[in-house]
């Protein structure tokens, strides 16, 4: 168990539990940007934390990490579902996965490319 605060843990499950879409990003990481475009380009609202520009976004990195198993970003959930990261997230695309995500969360997108 790290140093972290209960604090920070809570404010990371909060994150995950109030939005149906959570990315946990770098505002500088090609691949978070290309995960937020997959979600502007189908029309899906999503809750962006910029870890760079967070005062705590070290904390919640390894949090993220101690939930997840995964120490990158972008780190994205789907109605409390860890999907992954940018790789994950097209995988789910193309095999489905995400529509049906976005089905049991009752998320509106347009068509899925």
């Amino acid at each position: 168990m790290s140093v972290v605060s209960q604090g920070i843990r809570d404010f990371v499950n909060k994150a995950i539990k109030d939005n149906k879409v959570m990315i946990f990003s770098k505002s500088y990481c090609p691949y978070c940007i290309r995960a937020k475009d997959l979600f502007d380009d189908i029309e899906v609202d999503y809750k962006a934390l910029e870890l760079n520009d967070h005062k705590d976004g070290e904390a919640i990195q390894t949090v993220l990490k101690e939930l997840t198993n995964q120490n990158t970003v972008p780190n994205i959930f789907i109605n409390q579902h860890h999907v992954g990261g940018s790789d994950s997230l097209r995988s789910a695309l193309k095999s489905g996965k995400l529509e049906r995500l976005f089905k049991e969360a009752a998320i509106n997108y347009s068509k899925l490319k």
